[in-house]
């Protein structure tokens, strides 16, 4: 049951997404990122979409943890936020199926507890990571049998909390106080915060924007040199 999460111990899982509209949108260009994620060493993919997850599942041999983020006009909630999208992801072939488990309400208006139980009566090989945002958050999602926590959310709901970086301080809260492996997410720039999750007790790190969206890597240089630019005379 927990071979695929063991194989992610101390590794880098890179997230490849894209939204339509974006350069590299498109089913071609996620399974490009994935193949040069492995090359690198990765040891999972983390991607959006059923058709992202089928993809890179035939052309690289590593884990996928499959989200599919849909927004519902009743809830914040958004990443593979019902059974649907669960359903989705899992038909396409996913390892592990990412969920929020927040405690905004669910479009579908069941409880945390009713969402999990019913992913596990209609997937029961499926693995779940809790995408939480606070301490609180992830220790009740442990509580309810969750296979990871990952802090995703830390900082992207109003209530948690706000940083440019990482939320170093709830990775080793979670670490000291959950007995599920937590996986750390969630505005990591740089390499020494990736290592410095680990150290805090991380089971893995996710990295996303930073590696598999140029285009706003490429701002960030833009916006850094236009700052320090002086004008000509």
């Amino acid at each position: 049951m927990h071979d695929v999460i063991a194989t992610l111990r101390g590794g880098l899982i890179v997230s490849c997404q894209a939204e339509p509209g974006d350069p590299l949108w498109g089913v071609d260009h996620m399974v490009a990122l994935a193949r040069a994620a492995a090359v690198g060493g990765a040891v999972a993919i983390r991607t959006n979409y059923p058709q992202h997850v089928s993809a890179i599942r035939q052309a690289v041999p590593l884990p996928v943890i499959g989200i599919y983020k849909k927004h519902y006009p009743n809830s914040p909630v958004y990443i593979t936020p019902t059974m649907a999208e669960v359903c989705a992801i899992a038909e396409a072939g996913a390892d592990i199926v990412a969920v929020e488990l927040t405690d905004q309400p669910r479009p579908d208006g069941l409880s945390n507890a009713e969402f999990i139980a019913q992913i596990r009566r209609a997937c029961p090989g499926l693995r779940v990571m809790a995408d939480i945002s606070t301490l609180a958050e992830g220790q009740a999602a442990a509580a309810l049998g969750v296979d990871l926590v990952s802090t995703t959310l830390s900082g992207y709901t109003p209530y948690s909390r706000q940083m440019d970086g990482p939320d170093l301080q709830l990775i080793g809260e979670l670490a000291r106080s959950v007995s599920v492996p937590v996986v750390a997410e969630g505005r990591f720039w740089d390499p020494r915060d990736c290592a410095r999750a680990l150290e805090l007790g991380a089971h893995a790190v996710v990295v996303g924007t930073a590696i598999t969206r140029p285009q706003t890597v490429t701002a960030w240089y833009v916006q850094a040199m236009r700052a320090a630019a002086r004008p000509t005379l």
